[in-house]
């Protein structure tokens, strides 16, 4: 008898009493492990989360974590042929295989790479700039990002059973939040796989990650309002969570990606004999296939032109007809099986939904040759395609979650822009089109029902992901039927696992709360220059103020000639005077940031290394000819790296006249030596 599955709960696997029931091998209908409805205890789960995950977790810095996420990924590829294989049994091909394996693989790395580059080495986000609330300066306000002291649950649909908890996981870790994985059943040993190889590797603190394996009953009874529920499955499920009395009053926040008829729109303006036709029928049946439409970003509605309809629909079948159905590990297999029986028999019931209002133009619901399996036995199915009536409602209306599309006309843009709309929100739509004009008016159209719209054109299409495929940079999520949430998003999506919070007081206050120095806030002026310092040295707030110096006409004059910028407010005296924003000549602004930088700059070697950028440069005030200007610079925030002897080191620079006017302001970006610990 196959082995039941284990969930991971307070630190130990748990392995149920009873027998369980069987999961089965979408090619063979073989037993390839058993699963439970009894798990462990979902309160003390929960409470594990809260009382050891969340603590180890947050006690590290945003790097840290990133680099925890780099090291984990790298430790699961080690690992590939062995979740491959069992993917195999899901129904997915290789090429499925690595859709889910792979990028699930990638979504770690990029979360890393984001959460390095983009985020502090602290575990505070500042939001946005300062926002001053009184006069004086004594009274300011910053928005903060703070990590949650709760658990971020993570119930997963069958589909992607690695990539599906993967780009949960990876945002939820970074924003300092401990996971409880409920994977789906059917598919659930291959998740069950990964997360074994995760925890014996040790690189993730205890407590950061546990699996429920079986029912998700109890969960949201025991979540508060320092919680998260991500779900992704049927609206249906997706419902029932909404109406929970924890998420309805109890303050539980609910993330739901929900049923999707995602749609493509091929623009008036293409021709049988462009490029971009080609393009639309490849990406049609790419995503009628991969996965054996499994997906919830396929594409279920082929809009087209009346026009171009029989074209299409041809183009359509004749490539159908070359996909070769088979066992996901056979070689010459292009489209693998639904991921069970079940899943089959629900697919069937949407086509014949369909077929009331459609004409089936392509395929047999109910047969299917396969290569290298029996076709009965395993949960194979064939490529459906279907014609729209005129007016009908189904295809808006019914998702067939398997390898069926349905081709719909258009007369106009308004109404192709229409006829999406009329899926009430989806996760992605995709506009194949090489008419700019048609683009803006779909896309501006089309946009407020979807989370991510895709325009394809023989431009882009060398390089562009498809239509299909999320990508952990950009938000992953839909309005309306989709389920109204957002998921991944690079730092988004980290943000959107926290908490946002105006924080208001001193500058000096605000400083030692965020940890990077507030305008207003001390100075701390010494007799060594901040640069002669390294970052066991620096800190927050050391500042120089410069000596002074003069702006002739003659540097004027010189910076003009030698950088060839001979704009007239620099060079013609009558046109810069007729000018009321000048009033006479005046220094090129880079002139003045030159001079300033020959000001505060340490010449001699030491601990810093390199200038490497300005951010926020702002001229604020003309510097007249014979004017007299002057630097402060101030340790604004101070980043050391993780993986590198040095740090980065934002300095306040603040360049004033001889009146005290500010001229110019900016932040000098440096790398810094660590120096000893």
């Amino acid at each position: 008898m196959s082995e039941v599955l284990e969930s991971y709960a307070q630190g130990s696997w748990f392995t149920p009493a009873d027998e369980g029931s069987p999961l089965a091998d979408a090619n063979t209908g073989e037993t390839v492990a058993r699963i439970s409805k009894h798990g462990p205890d979902v309160a003390a789960m929960i409470e594990y989360a809260r009382e050891v995950g969340g603590p180890a977790v947050r006690a590290l810095t945003f790097h840290q974590r990133a680099n925890i996420l780099k090291e984990v990924a790298k430790h699961l590829m080690g690992y590939k042929d062995e979740f491959y294989a069992l993917s195999y049994r899901t129904g997915a091909n290789k090429r499925d295989t690595m859709v889910d394996v792979d990028g699930g693989f990638g979504t770690l790395f990029s979360f890393s790479s984001k959460g390095r580059r983009e985020l502090p080495n602290s575990t505070v986000i500042l939001d946005g700039p300062l926002e001053p609330l009184s006069k004086g300066g004594t009274f300011v306000a910053q928005h903060v990002y703070t990590s949650r002291p709760g658990v971020a649950v993570q119930i997963n649909a069958f589909n992607f059973p690695v990539w599906g908890m993967l780009e949960k996981l990876a945002p939820a870790f970074l924003a300092g939040l401990p996971s409880i994985v409920k994977p789906a059943g059917q598919t659930s040993y291959l998740t069950v796989a990964v997360v074994k190889r995760m925890v014996e590797s040790g690189l993730m603190p205890e407590g950061s990650i546990q699996l429920l394996v079986g029912s998700h009953r109890g969960l949201l009874d025991n979540l508060g309002p320092q919680d998260i529920v991500g779900f992704t499955g049927s609206a249906a499920t997706g419902a029932l969570l909404r109406n929970h009395p924890n998420v309805v009053s109890g303050g539980v926040q609910l993330n739901v990606e929900a049923d999707s008829l995602n749609c493509s729109i091929l623009g008036p303006d293409v021709k049988a004999e462009d490029p971009e036709f080609d393009l639309y029928v490849k990406q049609v049946v790419a995503e009628m296939t991969v996965k054996a439409g499994q997906k919830c970003t396929a594409i279920r509605r082929v809009i087209v032109p009346s026009s171009m309809a029989e074209a299409v629909t041809e183009a359509l079948t004749d490539r159908l007809s070359k996909v070769v159905v088979g066992a996901a590990d056979h070689p010459d297999a292009r489209m693998g099986a639904l991921v069970s029986l079940d899943q089959r028999e629900e697919v069937r019931k949407a086509v014949k939904a369909l077929r009331t209002s459609s004409e089936l133009v392509f395929g047999d619901p109910d047969a299917v040759e396969v290569l290298g399996a029996d076709a009965e036995t395993g949960a194979f199915m064939s490529p459906i395609l279907l014609r729209a009536e005129p007016g009908a409602k189904e295809p808006h209306d019914v998702e067939a979650f398997g390898p069926v599309s349905t081709v719909i006309t258009y007369e106009t843009v308004a109404e192709a822009v229409e006829l999406a709309a009329r899926g009430q929100g989806s996760l992605v739509g995709s506009l194949v089109t090489n008419d700019e004009d048609v683009a803006r008016e779909v896309v501006l159209g089309v946009a407020p029902w979807h989370g991510r719209v895709l325009v394809l054109n023989r431009d882009d299409a060398k390089e562009s992901t498809g239509h299909g495929s999320p990508l952990p940079v950009l938000v992953h999520g839909g309005p309306g039927r989709a389920g109204g949430g957002e998921e991944m998003g690079g730092v988004r999506g980290v943000k959107h696992h926290m908490q946002r919070t105006a924080v208001q007081g001193s500058p000096d206050m605000l400083t030692a709360i965020t940890g990077q120095w507030t305008t207003g806030s001390r100075r701390s002026v010494g007799d060594v220059h901040p640069f002669r310092k390294d970052l066991s040295q620096l800190r927050i707030g050391d500042t120089i103020e410069s000596a002074e110096r003069a702006v002739t006409r003659a540097d004027i004059d010189h910076f003009a000639e030698f950088t060839g910028d001979t704009f007239y407010a620099h060079t013609d005296e009558e046109a810069a005077a007729a000018n009321p924003l000048f009033g006479g000549i005046v220094a090129h602004g880079y002139l003045v940031v030159s001079l300033a930088a020959g000001l505060f700059v340490d010449p001699a070697p030491g601990p810093v290394l390199a200038n490497f950028g300005v951010d926020h440069l702002r001229f604020l005030t003309p510097v007249k000819e014979d004017a007299v200007i002057k630097v402060t610079l101030t340790a604004k925030q101070i980043t050391p790296r993780t993986n590198a002897e040095y740090g980065e080191v934002r300095w306040d620079a603040v360049v004033t006249d001889q009146d005290g006017e500010a001229v110019a302001t900016y932040d000098v970006l440096t790398l810094v030596a660590k120096g000893a610990e």
